[in-house]
């Protein structure tokens, strides 16, 4: 398992590399792409599941579907993106269960930029599947609705991200018990936008 996420991170990491060299943009744009790679770490924060702490890696790819629109501090950019994650780790009491999620659903706002910073915001919902129940007891498909605020910092190749994310972990009743993890994580990424050649 730690050769198939290190040579999906390393497959991911040339695809980021090979692509800057063709069209890399200095932020968000319509008609632009969003590629990232990304992990990040953080603790419940609820009851039963205080002692709960979570640990995920993945990459992430985007598409900006809208010029500049709101007025004033709102005005920015509306992003629709997908997450794969590979390594999904919940430290639990009970023990460590591994597993992979998908988010197909995320609703990124990027906020208009200010000199190399580009503030967003996100809503993400998807899937989680573990070798073990998380927590003990319950079920091994979770969902992950989570929300996230954070900020790109542009640089000359790549774009570095720092935000702090919310997410609930729960079975949505595939299990009579359904105590749900809520979870604060610090995530931290490496990435670029790009656009087509055609742009």
């Amino acid at each position: 398992m730690k050769t198939l996420l290190a040579l999906l991170l390393s497959c991911g990491w040339f695809v980021l590399v090979g692509v800057s060299a063709v069209h890399a943009q200095a932020g968000p744009e319509k008609g632009g792409h969003e590629l990232e790679l990304w992990t990040g770490g953080g603790h419940g924060t609820n009851g039963v599941t205080k002692d709960t702490g979570v640990w995920t890696a993945g990459a992430r790819y985007g598409w900006v579907l809208t010029g500049p629109r709101g007025p004033g501090f709102l005005r920015g950019r509306f992003e629709y993106a997908v997450d794969v994650v590979p390594a999904f780790w919940v430290f639990q009491p009970a023990g460590t269960a591994y597993g992979v999620a998908v988010d197909p659903f995320a609703f990124k706002w990027n906020f208009d930029r200010h000199g190399r910073i580009v503030p967003y915001f996100d809503l993400d919902g998807g899937v989680l599947f573990t070798n073990r129940h998380v927590p003990l007891g319950t079920s091994r498909v979770n969902f992950t609705p989570s929300a996230a605020g954070g900020i790109h910092v542009l640089g000359g190749k790549f774009n570095w991200s720092a935000e702090v994310r919310f997410m609930h972990i729960s079975n949505a009743g595939l299990s009579s018990v359904n105590p749900g993890i809520n979870t604060v994580a610090l995530r931290l990424g490496v990435g670029l936008f790009t656009r087509g050649s055609g742009h």
